[in-house]
């Protein structure tokens, strides 16, 4: 892990010897094509091929783009298949801020811990070489959002998202006759049989008050989110049920725009009977990742292991430092590179079926640790960034969990800051 970062930050302080250039306006379309070459350690390595497109026009509006594309289609080692498309643009209609994604997700080994955090216990004997904490998943996901301003920086939302969902045993032949814990919360009846699949929109609206100099990577200002979803029962024996969640986001400068402190809080609610598989979706106001998925992983308590956190309700926090280390100007585009110490944790503040998970524990082993769900998970790690534009981000971050019972950490290597 040192050898990666020492090697990255040589070549970029290399690169900026060249000189640091004035930063240009830029204009027209810009492109950020990338092999999807990373590697997550819940999923393995990633391979594929990405691109984030930026339409600036005259450059009036830089480093805000008029027009934004991003494609991406991958595959991950541990058999997870990636094909996604999403365009964001406040310019395609007048007064309105236009949103919309695509994405397919199909995972041959897609991680389930069981629920209610600590209340599940961790072998981690079975984490690798294992079939036992993975289940057989496919997503097909269409997200279409408007956004419009009511006065100054307050502004509604209202959109809605289809999932189309199918879970089940891992069936890579290597691991099919190993027992899983996903097989043993369905024959306990903790997985309901019409929440193994299902097909479900969900109906979204909101309010966002937002004083950020600028979205991707902030510098100054804060945003403030609720967003309230509602899924009627509308296909086959699918239920209903309603989401609501609030964000804080507040960065600070310190000497001008470097280093820069920011923050997140972030809480969520589900009432009804949401499906087992969403209920570690996290509902954004803006997708900044494929993925909207914790607790746990990449995008939102970073080291714990993915959607090791899950409950009816839950609460979590960020801390980060962005400390700009280099700046130089490379084929015509504006670069800076960073480092984001942080620190973050995640709570349950709502369970999910805990009495019955815990009466379980005598009908089969290993569903119930004996311990509390609404303990904190905290880990802490180092980020670094690579800047295009002040918009397209190359991230790699390391964390780790202060609790082992949350995991050993995990390397991510992406796209964006994850606030």
């Amino acid at each position: 892990m040192k050898k990666l970062f020492a090697v990255i930050f040589i070549f970029i302080a290399t690169l900026s010897v060249h000189g640091q250039n004035k930063e240009k306006i830029k204009t027209g379309w810009n492109f950020g094509p990338l092999p999807a070459v990373s590697y997550n350690s819940d999923l393995g390595f990633q391979y594929g091929a990405l691109c984030d497109i930026f339409y600036f026009g005259d450059g009036s509006t830089y480093p805000t783009y008029l027009h934004k594309f991003n494609v991406e289609l991958s595959h991950y080692t541990k058999g997870e298949t990636i094909a996604h498309m999403f365009y964001d643009s406040k310019f395609l209609l007048p007064g309105l801020r236009v949103t919309a994604a695509l994405s397919y997700l199909e995972s041959a080994m897609s991680p389930f811990y069981g629920f209610n955090g600590y209340a599940s216990p961790l072998n981690t004997d079975l984490t690798k070489n294992s079939s036992y904490y993975y289940m057989d998943r496919s997503m097909l996901r269409g997200i279409a959002d408007l956004q419009g301003n009511i006065f100054n920086n307050l502004a509604w939302m209202a959109g809605l998202t289809f999932w189309n969902v199918s879970t089940g045993d891992v069936q890579l032949e290597k691991y099919k006759n190993e027992l899983s814990l996903y097989e043993q919360y369905v024959a306990s009846g903790l997985i309901k049989e019409n929440e193994i699949s299902g097909t479900h929109i969900e109906f979204k609206g909101g309010l966002v008050y937002d004083t950020r100099d600028m979205e991707a990577a902030p510098t100054k200002g804060y945003c403030a989110e609720v967003v309230a979803s509602l899924s009627p029962a509308l296909f086959g024996d699918a239920e209903a049920y309603g989401r609501i969640m609030a964000s804080w986001r507040q960065f600070f400068p310190i000497l001008k725009d470097n280093p820069v402190l920011g923050y997140r809080l972030n809480y969520q609610q589900t009432f009804g009977n949401a499906p087992f598989y969403l209920q570690q979706t996290i509902t954004p106001l803006y997708l900044r990742q494929i993925k909207n998925e914790g607790l746990g992983g990449k995008n939102s308590v970073r080291g714990i292991l993915q959607n090791r956190i899950l409950g009816d309700g839950y609460a979590w926090a960020n801390i980060e430092a962005r400390i700009k280390i280099a700046r130089f100007s490379l084929i015509n585009q504006n670069w800076y590179v960073a480092l984001n110490p942080f620190v973050d944790m995640g709570i349950i503040t709502d369970d999910r079926k805990f009495e019955e998970q815990s009466n379980k524990e005598n009908e089969l082993l290993g569903l119930y640790s004996g311990e509390d769900y609404n303990d904190i998970h905290v880990s802490a790690g180092m980020g670094l960034k690579l800047v295009m534009n002040h918009n397209f981000i190359i991230s790699v971050e390391y964390g780790k969990p202060f609790d082992k019972r949350d995991g050993k950490g995990s390397l991510n290597i992406g796209t964006n800051y994850i606030f």
